[in-house]
């Protein structure tokens, strides 16, 4: 019942700022509720107390005691939807696949179904000694991903 009702909340919550979109929700057997967001312009303080007030202030503690906590997700925390691929179209990626690999590129797209990063590499000259720096590119299916991190550089 309570995670009925907080389901119907966030997704009010979100219907009002439709650049928000929510990433977790977990509630703990003690009516522990902890919401994840994100959005398409980034996050605000100011969007977590909107989305925080619309979940307290249409729940009644006298029913249902709760505590309630609304956060941001971290610049580290891995992609998990498509909706957040798209909004980091041109940034850096450290991708890991289900084969084991481990790819750092930049995203130059994002559909429903596959990322594409590209990347420079160091290889082997086909002819001769020494290195060329080659350009390359890989379509990688969503389902092959194990982890995706956007990097941060300084």
């Amino acid at each position: 019942m309570l995670r009925e009702k907080v389901t119907q909340l966030l997704q009010e919550a979100m219907d009002e700022n439709p650049s928000l979109f929510l990433i977790s929700l977990d509630i703990q057997g003690n009516n522990d509720i902890k919401v994840a967001i994100d959005g398409d312009n980034g996050v605000t303080v100011q969007d977590c107390i909107a989305v925080s007030r619309k979940v307290e202030h249409n729940l009644d503690r006298e029913e249902e005691d709760f505590s309630l906590e609304v956060m941001s997700i971290g610049a580290t925390t891995p992609l998990q939807q498509v909706r957040q691929y798209k909004k980091n179209i041109g940034r850096v990626l450290e991708v890991k696949t289900n084969a084991g690999t481990k790819i750092e590129g930049t995203l130059e797209d994002a559909t429903d179904e596959t990322v594409t990063l590209t990347w420079k590499a160091r290889e082997p000259k086909p002819v001769g000694k020494g290195k060329v720096t080659v350009h390359k590119t890989e379509t990688i299916p969503y389902e092959d991903i194990v982890e995706a991190k956007v990097m941060i550089k300084f």
